[in-house]
């Protein structure tokens, strides 16, 4: 039979021995936040502050998959965006629209949608939005991104954006690579007329590469993560 040894500390020493543990826990924990900090700040574009592609679908997924037919799946293309980089303001100008796209985009998501900068001037958006007010908050995200951004001294550039948008309900599916493959073909089905369109059957069979529409610019490189 086992015995037991029972070693008796003063209790100054028994805190000293638990103080001793607790430093380097301690230590490893500051340096665990530390790190999840710094993997969360490397998942978001440094220029608008949204979030990458990789974090961008995978918060985008837990919406479809949590809210089925009330998500909706957004793709936004800034229209006639080289112009802006190739004017006076240069690249800055750019950078400034870029940065105020993001921050119409996150107003008009919310603190609970997923918000992403896909690359360039494309952005991607996920929310949670039933049919009944889905045209209503369509037609408010494009009035919002049409309003001229200030770039420098009290100029303004005028803007405007193609929005493609798919929701579960009428596709049939959570899938993301669907959705966006879809809300994609519609946003270039309505691209430069002012307005949003929302995906139907027909453009979630659209062919496409790495989820995107056959033969757009990077569909070689690009869209792997949806």
């Amino acid at each position: 039979m086992a015995s037991t040894v029972r070693v008796q500390t003063p209790i100054g020493q028994r805190a000293l021995f638990i103080t001793t543990l607790a430093v380097p826990l301690t230590g490893w924990t500051v340096h665990a936040v530390s790190l999840h900090r710094k993997l969360a700040a490397a998942r978001r574009d440094p220029l608008t502050g949204l979030l990458g592609r990789d974090g961008y679908t995978a918060k985008a997924r837990q919406i479809t998959d949590r809210y089925g037919d009330a998500a909706l799946v957004v793709l936004v293309d800034l229209d006639h965006f080289k112009q802006i980089n190739d004017g006076p303001g240069g690249h800055a100008a750019g950078d400034r629209v870029l940065a105020a796209t993001a921050t119409r985009l996150t107003a008009w998501a919310g603190s609970r949608g997923a918000v992403g900068r896909l690359g360039g001037d494309e952005f991607a958006v996920a929310v949670r939005i039933g049919p009944a007010r889905r045209e209503l908050r369509l037609a408010q995200l494009t009035q919002l991104l049409a309003q001229p951004v200030e770039v420098e001294d009290g100029v303004l550039v005028d803007v405007a954006a193609s929005i493609g948008a798919a929701s579960p309900d009428v596709l049939g599916t959570t899938d993301l690579s669907v959705l966006q493959r879809a809300a994609d073909a519609a946003m270039y089905a309505g691209k430069h007329t002012g307005r949003a369109v929302l995906a139907g059957p027909q453009h979630a069979t659209v062919p496409s590469i790495n989820g995107r529409r056959a033969g757009r610019p990077g569909t070689s490189t690009l869209g792997r993560a949806a």
